[in-house]
C-alpha cells in the first residue's frame, strides 16, 4: 500500500509545515500545529488550463441596486445589520459559550417565520433540546422546522430540496464534508464547509447565518479566511455577571460597521433595551470625585457612558496603570499630556480607570473625560451632575474636534443634562435649538477650570 503523507497544518493560519514545533512560522501562534493527512498530488508538473477571455465593464454602465431587505422583528438586530436580512447573504456570529447567541437566533427564526421559510440546522444540539429551549422561550411560534445534521453534503441537499430564505447553521466547527479525511472544526473542514455554504448562497440567493466558536483571546477560531469570506461579521460580547448582552458589528458589506445592539438577557429569552444609555449612568443621589459623563458613539448611534476613575498614592515602587473599557497605552499618553500641559504630575499615583456598565469606547472622544475624570479623583473635587463631557486631547495640550457633535449634544439634551464641555469646533450652530449650556474649550488648562 502506498504511504500515507503526513503535514503539519496551522489551525490559526492554515500554514503547513513539513515537521512539528511549537509555535507557527507564519502566524506565530503557539501549539496550534496538529497532524493532517496531507492531500494525495499528481506526478509530474502541474498542466496549464488556458481561460477564455470575459468582457469587461465600466462602473457607469452597471446599474447599481440596493439590496432589498427584510426585517427580521427586532429592531436591535436590524440595526446592526444595517437595516435587516439581505437575500443571499452569509452572517457569521461570534461568542463565549452560553452568553446566548442560539437563544438570539431562535427568537430571530420565530420572529421572520410566515415572511419568509426558515431552517435551523443543529450540529451540537439534538432536536428535543432545540425543542425544549423553543418552549422555555415561550416563543410564538413552536412550529420551526429543524434539522440535525453535520454533513455539510445533506445539508445541502436538504437546502435545494426545501429552498427556505433564511438558514441557521449552529455552529459552524460541528460542519464536515466528505471530500476530505480531516476531523470537524479543523482548518481545511472549516474552510471547504464555509466555502460550499457561501456558494450556495450566492447561487440560490438563501440568507445563512453561521454560529463560530470563539478562543480565549475572544477571536472567532479558525483561520482567519473565514471572516473574509462572509458578508458580516458580529461578535456577542457581556461583562462577566451582568445580564447585559451587547452585538457588536464588525465587518458588514451592506451596511456601517461597529453598529451596536443591546440586549438583556432575562427568562423569557433576550429582550432589546429601548433606551440603552440609561444601563452605563450610574445616577448618584450627589456628585462624586471621579465621575465624568461623556457621550460615545457606537456605529451611527450615540450612547451616554460613565467613565470612572481612582487615583490614590501608590504603595510600590512602580504605581499601576489600569484602564477597563479604555485602550492602556492611551491612558499613558494622556497622563503623560496631563503633567506637560496641565501641570499635573500623577508619577507616584495608582490611576484607575473604568467605563461603566462593561462597555468598551474605541474612539477618541473619551480623552477629555478621561483626564478630567482622573482630575476630579486626585483633587477630591466632583463635577456638576448635568454635565457631558467629550473631546480628543491632543499631544500639544490641544483640544480636537470630534465627529458628530451636534448629534452627541441632541442625545445628551434627551436625558436631561443641561450643560456640556466640548471642543471650540464642536460647538453647535446658532440654528441647533439645545435646552443647555454647552462651553467650548482649545486648550486643556481652559478645560482644567471646570475643576478649579
Amino acid at each position: 500500500m502506498p504511504r500515507v503523507r503526513t503535514a503539519y497544518v496551522c489551525q490559526n493560519c492554515g500554514a503547513s509545515a513539513s515537521k512539528w514545533s511549537g509555535q507557527c512560522a507564519d502566524c506565530g501562534a503557539w501549539n496550534s500545529l496538529v497532524e493532517t493527512a496531507a492531500a494525495p498530488t499528481r506526478g509530474g508538473a502541474a498542466r496549464a488550463v488556458p481561460g477564455q477571455a470575459t468582457r469587461i465593464r465600466r462602473l457607469n454602465e452597471v446599474e447599481a441596486e440596493s439590496a432589498p431587505r427584510v426585517a427580521c422583528g427586532m429592531p436591535e438586530v436590524d440595526r446592526v445589520l444595517g437595516g435587516g436580512l439581505v437575500r443571499g447573504a452569509v452572517i457569521l456570529i461570534g461568542g463565549d459559550p452560553g452568553i446566548g447567541k442560539s437563544t438570539l437566533l431562535l427568537q430571530v427564526l420565530a420572529a421572520v417565520e410566515g415572511r419568509m421559510d426558515t431552517l435551523y440546522v443543529t450540529g451540537e444540539e439534538s432536536l428535543s433540546q432545540v425543542a425544549m429551549r423553543a418552549q422555555r422561550l415561550g416563543l410564538p411560534r413552536l412550529d420551526l422546522p429543524a434539522l440535525a445534521e453535520t454533513s455539510v453534503e445533506t445539508i445541502l441537499a436538504t437546502l435545494s430540496a426545501s429552498r427556505p430564505g433564511l438558514v441557521v447553521i449552529d455552529s459552524i466547527q460541528t460542519l464536515y464534508t466528505e471530500a476530505l479525511d480531516s476531523a470537524p472544526g479543523s482548518v481545511s473542514q472549516l474552510r471547504e464547509c464555509s466555502a460550499q455554504l457561501v456558494r450556495h448562497a450566492k447561487a440560490s440567493g438563501t440568507t445563512v447565518i453561521l454560529v463560530g466558536h470563539v478562543t480565549k483571546e475572544g477571536a472567532i477560531a479558525g483561520p482567519r479566511v473565514l471572516e473574509h469570506m462572509v458578508d458580516s461579521v458580529l461578535y456577542f460580547e457581556h461583562d462577566p455577571g451582568s445580564r447585559f448582552r451587547l452585538i457588536r458589528a464588525v465587518k458588514n458589506r451592506f451596511g456601517a460597521v461597529n453598529e451596536l445592539g443591546v440586549f438583556a438577557m432575562t427568562d423569557g429569552g433576550l429582550k432589546e433595551v429601548s433606551n440603552p444609555s440609561a444601563l452605563f449612568l450610574s445616577r448618584h443621589e450627589q456628585a462624586v470625585p471621579g465621575s465624568v459623563i461623556t457621550v460615545t458613539r457606537q456605529g451611527s448611534r450615540p450612547m451616554l457612558v460613565e467613565v470612572q476613575a481612582l487615583v490614590d498614592r501608590s504603595m510600590i515602587g512602580t504605581p499601576r496603570r489600569v484602564a477597563l473599557g479604555l485602550e492602556g497605552n492611551r491612558l499613558n499618553m494622556l497622563l503623560a499630556v496631563l503633567h506637560r500641559h496641565g501641570d499635573i504630575a500623577l508619577g507616584d499615583q495608582d490611576v484607575f480607570v473604568n467605563v461603566v456598565g462593561g462597555m468598551r469606547i474605541q474612539e477618541t472622544a473619551a480623552d477629555l473625560p478621561l483626564l478630567l475624570a482622573a482630575l476630579s479623583s486626585f483633587r477630591g473635587r466632583p463635577l456638576p451632575t448635568d454635565l457631558i463631557v467629550f473631546g480628543e486631547v491632543g499631544l500639544a495640550g490641544e483640544i480636537r474636534p470630534v465627529q458628530g457633535g451636534e448629534e452627541r449634544l441632541v442625545e445628551a439634551a434627551k436625558q436631561g443634562f443641561k450643560r456640556a464641555l466640548v471642543p471650540e469646533a464642536n460647538k453647535p450652530r446658532k440654528s441647533v435649538k439645545l435646552q443647555m449650556e454647552v462651553t467650548a474649550v482649545s486648550r486643556l488648562d481652559q478645560a482644567m477650570n471646570v475643576l478649579a
